[in-house]
């Protein structure tokens, strides 16, 4: 097994669904100290070959992620690479929105917006779905301006679906991958309190989240 140092992400979704969906954070709900979960990388195992497995270390805790090389391989072998770039190293959460899904890999702590590659074909046609707990490239209107950014689903989210190829919205959201540990992480991440911060005007954790590090896992060629 080949085992590959890796570095967070952020990135924005530009979402025409977005209209549709109450966004707006509730009044923020009593929290009890919160003890990051961590997942033991000697315990991971790769159960099938072109399969990868990405270890998210974030300051809330680890997401452990297997990723969809074969119903995704373009934008998967593009997450790969930008983690094997260390481009995603003090990243940052820049959008949460709880109900809704969580959104990194392009910004650092001082709200910068990183440079990244071109940009990614859409694969939203795979026929995997935005369900709660799948990864998904974020766009801007474009659909095949994806990059390094990405969100986490926090709630199933259908209407960012592929349904054709008439427009952006029909497009959809390219889902490459799914969280198979570390699900409570992503929940206190999207129950974090936000409010605006430049250049956002909302949805920004006013407490830093920080991708810290990510290892991906994947059997040796």
């Amino acid at each position: 097994m080949r085992r590959i140092a890796f570095i967070g992400q952020t990135m924005a979704i530009c979402l025409l669904a977005l209209s549709s969906l109450t966004a707006v954070n509730a009044q923020p709900a009593e929290t009890a100290s919160f003890e990051p979960t961590r997942i033991d990388s000697s315990t991971i195992e790769v159960t099938k070959a072109g399969q990868p497995q990405v270890l998210l270390h974030t300051s809330m805790g680890d997401i452990l992620l297997e990723l969809y090389a074969d119903r995704a391989p373009n934008t998967v072998r593009n997450f790969i690479q930008y983690a094997e770039d260390d481009y995603y190293a003090g990243t940052i959460f820049h959008r949460v929105i709880e109900g809704f899904m969580i959104q990194g890999g392009g910004f650092t702590e001082d709200m910068t917006r990183k440079e990244t590659r071109n940009p990614v074909t859409n694969e939203a046609d795979n026929n995997l779905t935005n369900e709660r707990g799948t990864i998904a490239m974020a766009r801007t209107g474009d659909p095949h301006s994806a990059t390094s950014q990405f969100f986490i689903n926090h709630s199933d989210n259908r209407a960012l679906d592929h349904r054709n190829k008439n427009s952006s919205q029909g497009w959809g959201y390219t889902v490459f991958g799914k969280v198979v540990k570390g699900m409570e992480v992503v929940d206190a991440i999207a129950a974090t309190d936000t409010g605006p911060i430049p250049p956002f005007n909302r949805d920004v954790p006013l407490e830093t989240i920080h991708i810290e590090s990510v290892e991906v896992f994947q059997a040796a060629q």
